[in-house]
């Protein structure tokens, strides 16, 4: 992990502090790992590697990737965000945000990650620590209080506030540089919903598939714009659809129950009828070919039309829940 290294006592004590984390022991911090290593708890030794031996983190991530791809035999990216929860204020870039770990706005950090996943495991090879507004001065949503604990972070300057989809992308642009190439992203709808990331990720001929919400708009499939008749006065009119957008729900809901589809995508941790004994996890899924509508995606848009995405979506999660993915073919069931 630290060959890349200059310094032999960079690289000795980045192998125990990697050891250190290994081991077992809930706090992680330098003084109960130091405590936990025997001969090689020199805290100090520790606490310099990590707070004040300059190294680039980008080659211990290159390294993980290159060691975990022949592992995993990765079949997609998966983009995902975690809460570290914080009593204080001291830890960098700390405040009260939403995050999924507890379900809740609360006082913590966040941090965006990518993971190598296949059918059989996963795991994280780069990640990011999300820059809140309230910690950028030049944000109009900056806390004098926070930016003023900027220099006692360590937080360079040049460091401002990024929004999560777009430090996703950045971690796919540095992975692939790496030379590793996954043709599909998975995203939940904390990334599926902004139109941005999914323009992005088709700029950069990547298939996905992320979650959206109920109330994002689209065309059906057969929908086509059309001219309306030149009255002779003002502008010539541009081709439109005649009738507006509707949400994905009800796309789906006129669909009807007939075109839903029984899939059995894993088995859980409960017990029952399953080959390891335990029970199927499945729902009932609607494929439906849809034009995304929205400003963004007519802008990026050339021509007239809408272009055509599935929209996958699982009728006992309708009302709070729906996945729109981009394929070059249909949908496989399984």
């Amino acid at each position: 992990m630290f060959e890349p290294f200059t310094r032999a006592d960079q690289r000795r004590w980045g192998g125990v502090y990697l050891r250190g984390l290994l081991l077992d022991g809930g706090r992680k911090s330098v003084e109960p790992m130091a405590a936990r290593l025997g001969e090689d708890g020199n805290r100090q030794a520790l606490a310099h590697f990590v707070t004040s031996s300059p190294w680039d983190a980008a080659h211990v991530r290159a390294r993980l990737a290159w060691r975990m791809q022949p592992v995993i035999k990765p079949t997609a990216l998966i983009i995902d965000d975690t809460g570290f929860l914080k009593d204080g204020d001291a830890s960098a870039c700390v405040t009260r945000q939403y995050t999924g770990t507890v379900g809740k706005v609360t006082n913590c950090q966040a941090g965006v990650s990518l993971h190598l996943a296949s059918n059989g495991a996963s795991a994280a090879v780069n990640w990011r620590l999300f820059l809140p507004g309230s910690w950028d001065p030049a944000s109009p949503k900056a806390d004098p209080a926070k930016v003023a604990r900027r220099a006692r972070c360590a937080i360079p300057a040049e460091v401002g506030h990024v929004e999560k989809w777009q430090l996703a992308l950045d971690m796919i642009d540095e992975t692939r540089s790496w030379g590793i190439e996954v043709p599909q992203v998975i995203a939940d709808g904390g990334y599926g919903d902004t139109a941005a990331f999914r323009l992005s990720l088709e700029e950069r001929g990547l298939d996905y598939v992320v979650g959206i919400s109920t109330t994002t708009t689209a065309q059906p499939e057969h929908a086509q714009p059309c001219t309306p008749a030149y009255s002779g006065l003002g502008r010539r009119p541009v081709p439109a659809y005649p009738e507006p957008a509707q949400t994905v729900k009800s796309l789906v809901i006129a669909a009807g129950k007939r075109a839903a589809r029984p899939v059995q995508w894993r088995e859980g941790s409960r017990p029952g009828s399953g080959r390891s004994g335990h029970k199927r996890m499945y729902s009932r899924f609607v494929a439906l070919r849809v034009r995304p509508a929205g400003r963004e995606i007519r802008k990026a848009t050339t021509g007239t039309g809408l272009p055509v995405r599935w929209l996958l979506a699982s009728l006992l999660g309708i009302g709070s829940v729906a996945a729109g993915c981009r394929r070059r073919g249909r949908p496989r069931r399984g």
